[in-house]
């Protein structure tokens, strides 16, 4: 009862918030219809003109000078689709079927590892707008996963992002995002909703712990507001969220939802045309409940940050560094561990029009993911695609993280680490219909974890198959 209300209750807010912002996003379109044609989108960031006027009567609507949001602190990942794909003012609709092969679907539930075909019905809808002041992308995908041989597993997947931005002047941007699963299989991410996961942020969620066939509920959101106040110097602040839940925890032994909550406040200065330095207070709450016991980790940070971001292309480099202060609570045994840390990142994104690049490196304090606390965590991860021929593409991606428990040695857990990789290979048939041939392979590395520690690797072959249908909103 339980488990059907708490999903019920979700999905009611997803779709309540989904509809919230459609209807806000037709009143802003009406509003500003009228002025539509003497006022032309501002770019992201252009050279900076040393000819424009002072600071005190700077209008990046008529000199084009708008700032660029540094990646370290915009709260979003680098795009992954090539250049030659990116769009706008559209709506997309399809139906996806995926067939997988897994050798390991049950993970430390069995005591041996337990292969077996999956079959996946994913219906996706999609809805892209850009005004001359707003930029709106609404993703909806429900799912159907069936087990041939384990078909306790089978389950009804959701997958809904939402991505919104408002320029509510002409030096306040306001911008929101969201993103929300339901899934029994971590690899049900549908092809039409996945996006980069590739970030130079500095708050990044955690959910690096895979759990075969295990139904989870997670959750991440980000909203934010920046403020040009002169030519080349922007304040901002953005608060973040995250969650992970286990609504059977029978399913996974070991593993314990948790929940993030920051905030984040940054100067950014621009030099000539091309960097940005600022500086970035932070603040985080994480509250891990493990089998006994409740940890919660509070972290401050004061963060130095630097990006260059020529014109050329879509190409930036960040980097980002600073203390932090830890102080952990955990309420079994009743122990506060308070330390002073480094944290630190550096990231590379580059989208050109047949190809797309993107690399990153942190080493923060993050949600454990379903670990038992809070975690120090290194992470690296890679995202590369090519466009091969006309019709066939070519994409890889991976990802290394090492969680070490803060607290671990005082509630019994050993550290560990998830190692993945992914190939795909996409051939487009005519206007409507993609096929796509994938690889993923997962290892890990936590002794701790019944729900892992038996069987710690995942290899998945898959075949997809996928009609979509679009249709302008343009002109």
């Amino acid at each position: 009862m339980n488990r059907s209300y708490a999903i019920r209750a979700v999905l009611t807010y997803l779709l309540s918030l989904i509809f919230s912002v459609i209807s806000i996003s037709g009143t802003l379109c009406a509003q500003t219809t009228a002025n539509t044609q003497s006022q032309l989108p501002v770019p992201a960031m252009v050279g900076v003109d040393n000819s424009a006027a002072p600071a005190e009567t700077y209008n990046p609507d008529t000199s084009g000078e708008r700032m660029m949001v540094p990646p370290p602190v915009g709260g979003q990942t680098y795009p992954i689709a090539l250049g030659s794909q990116e769009r706008s003012n559209y709506l997309e609709s399809g139906l996806s079927f995926t067939t997988a092969y897994m050798d390991n679907v049950l993970g430390g539930i069995s005591t041996h590892p337990v292969s077996d075909i999956t079959y996946s019905v994913a219906p996706f809808v999609q809805l892209d707008e850009t005004t001359a002041r707003m930029h709106l992308a609404l993703g909806y995908a429900p799912g159907f996963t069936f087990y041939q041989r384990t078909q306790s597993a089978n389950q009804a997947d959701h997958n809904g992002s939402i991505d919104f931005e408002y320029r509510l002047s002409s030096h306040v941007t306001l911008s929101a995002r969201d993103n929300f699963q339901k899934s029994s299989n971590p690899f049900n991410q549908p092809p039409a909703l996945s996006g980069g996961f590739v970030s130079g942020g500095i708050l990044i969620p955690d959910f690096s712990v895979v759990s075969p066939a295990a139904d989870q509920l997670s959750n991440y959101g980000n909203v934010g507001i920046n403020y040009q106040f002169a030519l080349n110097d922007m304040v901002g602040a953005s608060g973040t969220f995250s969650t992970l839940y286990y609504p059977d925890q029978a399913q996974v032994p070991g593993l314990s939802g948790s929940s993030s909550q920051s905030g984040l406040a940054f100067y950014s200065h621009r030099l000539g045309t091309q960097q940005y330095i600022g500086v970035t207070y932070t603040f985080q709450r994480i509250v891990s409940t493990p089998t006994i016991g409740r940890t919660e980790t509070q972290t401050q940070a004061a963060l130095l940050f630097y990006t260059f971001a020529p014109g050329f292309a879509k190409f930036s480099i960040s980097l980002f560094g600073g203390p932090q202060y830890v102080d952990t609570m955990m309420s079994r045994p009743l122990l506060p561990l308070k330390s002073w840390t480094q944290s630190g990142g550096a990231s590379l994104g580059w989208q050109a029009h047949l190809t797309s690049f993107a690399l990153s490196y942190s080493h923060i304090i993050s949600g454990g993911g379903g670990l038992g606390g809070a975690v120090s965590q290194d992470s690296g991860s890679l995202s590369v695609s090519q466009q091969l021929t006309k019709t066939l593409q070519a994409s890889m991606s991976g990802g290394y993280m090492q969680n070490n428990i803060i607290g671990g040695q005082q509630l019994g857990l050993s550290n560990g680490h998830s190692i993945f990789g992914s190939a795909f290979l996409q051939q487009t048939l005519g206007e409507h219909v993609n096929i796509q041939l994938g690889y993923t392979r997962v290892h890990q590395s936590y002794s701790d974890i019944e729900a892992i520690s038996s069987n710690p690797d995942i290899n998945r072959e898959s075949i997809s198959i996928s009609y979509q249908f679009s249709k302008s909103l343009g002109k």
